[in-house]
C-alpha cells in the first residue's frame, strides 16, 4: 500500500467522521449506539474538524509536489489518529461509557480501524524517512 492509498483511506474515514459528527443529533445517535451529549454544539464543531483533516488529507493526496506536504502530510495524520484512537481506547477500557452494546461495538471497530491506519502511516512515515537519510530510492519497489 502506498501513501496516496493510504491518505484516502484516512481521509474517508475522517469524511464519515465529519459527517456523523455534523449531523450528530438524537437520531445519530440511536442508530450508531453512541453517547449522547447535552450540547450538539462541541460535536458539530469537531465535525468540521474532521472535515476540514479530510481536505487536507486529500490535498495532500494529490498534490503536485509529493515531497512538500501542501495538505496535512502523512505526520499530521499520524498524530492526529494516534491521540484520538488512544482516547478512545482508554474510554472503551475505563467501562465508563453508558451506551447500549451495539455502540460499544461500533466504537471497537473505529477505534481498531483508526490504530490500524495510524500504525500503517507510521510505517510507511518511518521507511520513507529511513530511506530519505540514507540516500536510497523505494521507486518501483
Amino acid at each position: 500500500m502506498n501513501k496516496k492509498s493510504l491518505l484516502l483511506i484516512d481521509a474517508v474515514i475522517n469524511l464519515i467522521l465529519g459527517i456523523i459528527l455534523l449531523a450528530f443529533s438524537p437520531f445519530v445517535i440511536k442508530l450508531f449506539g453512541i453517547p449522547s451529549s447535552e450540547s450538539y454544539f462541541y460535536p458539530n464543531v469537531l465535525g468540521g474538524v474532521f472535515i476540514g483533516i479530510t481536505i487536507a488529507l486529500i490535498i495532500e493526496a494529490f498534490g503536485k509536489d509529493p515531497g512538500n506536504n501542501t495538505g496535512l502530510g502523512l505526520t499530521g495524520a499520524v498524530c492526529i489518529n494516534i491521540c484520538g484512537g488512544i482516547v478512545l481506547l482508554l474510554w472503551l477500557l475505563s467501562g465508563d461509557l453508558d451506551i447500549p452494546a451495539k455502540g460499544t461495538v461500533f466504537l471497537w471497530i473505529l477505534d481498531i480501524i483508526l490504530l490500524m491506519i495510524s500504525t500503517a502511516e507510521l510505517l510507511i512515515n518511518l521507511t520513507g524517512r529511513k530511506n530519505t537519510l540514507t540516500g536510497t530510492n523505494n521507486v518501483g519497489h
